[in-house]
């Protein structure tokens, strides 16, 4: 762009003067630094520099666009124009092209060729939408562009500037960012759109999206790949897209060159994609999208998102939960520490600490009103020093210590810190007093928490998981079985064989359904204890079916004994001490096959499956039974 000249006209249109444009690029340029200025040219670079400037005098550049797609209008939003040198050269690449523009000191006028290079190219090739064009920040405020040349070029070749979007690319530290949100807003004046590359490559670029607030951001390619399969890329690729719909900021996802990462991007809403799957750069690119890509547009199934293992449960420490309790001296009395218990119905304990901040012990107020319930003990100790009375040996943590890590050393402790809580430090010195209740509250809640979300003994999603799951496939229409996996005579087998043995069956149930679906199609939820759930869109999912309960079968005589094999089960007590005879576990399965409209919500689906569970539970040994009637709701 050549801003000078046309930045000063938006300027004016605003109601300020050409001083004030000037202004606005000289605090640009001073809050840039560019890179690389420092380079000293080796015999080589002094090679590919001499290659450069024979491109650049010859104008020997050609253009290449590759298509933005919109997911929504199923079509192409806009193309970004990227440069190429001649073929079969090493100046090819746009890498060393600018590399050695760089080193020729030649980056303004080598940007400026490219930018003529692509708007003359689009223009001749008609192409529809909109051209995403690369600018640096330097080249965007640059004075010396002083003749309006853009301006002129775009009337000349039949372009609007409301057909251009350009795209700042980080290759400088910008300080001054009121400069450049200036110079941006007079671009915008002109009819420019705006868009940030690479979203997420480092913090600036962050802030870049705070402070010039564009109306395109581009996800860097980097948190796309591997997104189907990633629960930390798509967590952060979910959080930017949520914070682009707050801005009124529309995000094109770059990179995709999956499949999986196709329906990932999607699903999750973003508007925009580009990448090689969609199409590569190209001299004469395709006007709208091919029938492969339609056809991945229109597609009813619904990727299953990564989720989250159950590991960490929370990031809160033994400083978030402490209470700010007055500490004591040694030299402090009896008397005095029997007042404040007098006076605070609530204080439990009263820490004793040094002059230099280092705990001492505790003083519980059980064990003083105790003490002083006893004939004559009072006088005897009142005004004595209240180390005398204290627990010398209390429970001390670090204020950063986990939650987890907490309750871990208190469950190690000797039973009367449980009663006393625990003393936080920080470098070692008190800062306050950490209850017991409200660490095993949090715990609680925390365990709940996470096995609605992911369960902890096979890491599968939980129920809040497995609904929203269910709601999306709704939502989109798709075609789907619901399948309700359950363990018959599940408990006598854990009474007999133990809880170990009974984990490790609800585990190896588990980890069957996980092997047999498609990890992108087939939804794998556990629901609690020994019932799972199983969403599939996959066409084989009856023979899927079989082969969980063939799977399953062969896994239990693994854990069984072979005299209980052999006569298909045990003896045992029921609850009055009869002897009773219980059969091996074995799998129900009851499926429901849902399709486009017949339900409206999770709730639905859930009490239809359970119906079809119950009808599974009925047929003897291992047993599938499949709900095929229509069941419209």
């Amino acid at each position: 762009m050549e801003p000078h000249t046309e930045l000063t006209g938006a300027v004016k249109a605003l109601g300020s003067d050409h001083a004030f444009a000037e202004r606005a690029m000289e605090r640009l340029l001073l809050g840039t630094l560019p890179a690389g200025m420092d380079d000293v040219a080796s015999p080589n670079d002094r090679h590919a520099i001499g290659q450069f400037r024979d491109i650049f005098d010859n104008c020997r550049l050609s253009a290449a666009f590759q298509p933005i797609l919109d997911f929504r209008a199923r079509n192409y939003l806009a193309y970004e124009g990227l440069i190429r040198g001649p073929i079969d050269t090493a100046m090819h690449s746009p890498i060393a092209l600018f590399d050695a523009a760089r080193k020729a000191g030649m980056n303004t006028e080598f940007e400026r060729l490219c930018r003529e290079v692509v708007l003359r190219e689009f223009a001749a090739l008609r192409l529809p939408g909109k051209l995403f064009i690369n600018v640096s920040i330097n080249c965007l405020a640059d004075p010396h562009f002083m003749n309006g040349h853009t301006a002129s070029l775009l009337r000349e070749i039949g372009l609007r500037p409301q057909q251009i979007v350009i795209e700042l690319t980080e290759n400088q530290h910008v300080s001054d960012f009121s400069a450049l949100r200036d110079v941006l807003s007079a671009y915008r004046k002109l009819g420019y759109q705006i868009a940030v590359d690479d979203l997420g490559e480092g913090f600036s670029n962050l802030r870049m999206w705070s402070e010039v607030r564009p109306e395109f951001v581009k996800i860097d390619r980097h948190f796309i790949s591997g997104i189907a399969d990633d629960a930390l890329k798509f967590s952060l690729v979910r959080a930017m897209h949520d914070i682009a719909e707050a801005s009124d900021c529309r995000v094109i996802a770059e990179g995709i060159e999956t499949e999986a990462e196709f329906a990932t991007v999607r699903d999750l809403g973003i508007a925009f994609g580009q990448g090689f799957l969609i199409a590569r750069p190209n001299a004469n690119p395709d006007f709208a999208c091919n029938q492969d890509v339609q056809e991945m547009i229109s597609r009813s199934q619904v990727i299953v998102f990564p989720h989250a293992r159950a590991g960490k449960m929370s990031a809160t420490t033994a400083g978030d939960m402490m209470s700010d309790i007055l500490p004591v001296t040694p030299d402090a009395d009896n008397e005095a520490i029997f007042t404040r218990f007098e006076e605070d119905a609530s204080l439990v304990v009263v820490p004793v600490v040094d002059k230099s901040g280092k705990p001492l012990g505790l003083i519980n107020r059980h064990s003083l009103l105790d003490r002083y319930a006893r004939p004559f003990r009072r006088e005897l100790y009142g005004r004595k020093p209240c180390t005398l009375l204290m627990d010398p040996h209390p429970l001390i943590v670090d204020h950063d210590l986990s939650v987890q890590e907490v309750g871990l050393l208190l469950g190690q402790s000797p039973q009367h810190h449980m009663f006393d809580g625990f003393v936080v430090t920080d470098g070692g010195s008190y800062i306050g007093i950490g209850k017991t209740q409200v660490l095993m509250a949090l715990i609680t809640d925390m365990q709940i928490t996470a096995a609605r979300y992911a369960n902890p003994l096979t890491q599968l999603p939980g129920n809040v998981p497995i609904n929203e799951h269910i709601d999306r496939l709704i939502g989109k229409r798709s075609d789907f079985v619901a399948c309700y996996c359950d363990l018959d005579q599940f408990k006598p087998f854990n009474d007999h064989y133990g809880y170990r043995q009974g984990d490790q069956m609800i585990q190896l149930l588990g980890s069957i359904l996980s092997r047999i679906g498609d990890p992108h199609l087939d939804f794998v939820g556990h629901i609690g204890g020994d019932d799972f759930m199983l969403l599939l869109q996959s066409e084989d999912w009856q023979q899927k079916l079989d082969d969980i309960l063939e799977h399953f079968a062969s896994g239990i005589e693994a854990m069984t004994e072979k005299q209980h094999r052999q006569q298909g089960g045990y003896w045992g007590e029921d609850r009055r001490g009869n002897a009773i005879f219980h059969p091996l576990p074995t799998l129900s399965i009851g499926c429901l096959m849902v399709g486009a409209g017949d339900f409206h919500s999770h709730y639905e689906v859930s009490a239809a499956v359970v119906a079809a569970k119950k009808q599974a539970k009925k047929i003897n040994g291992n047993s599938l039974f499949v709900e095929r009637r229509r069941m419209s709701v």
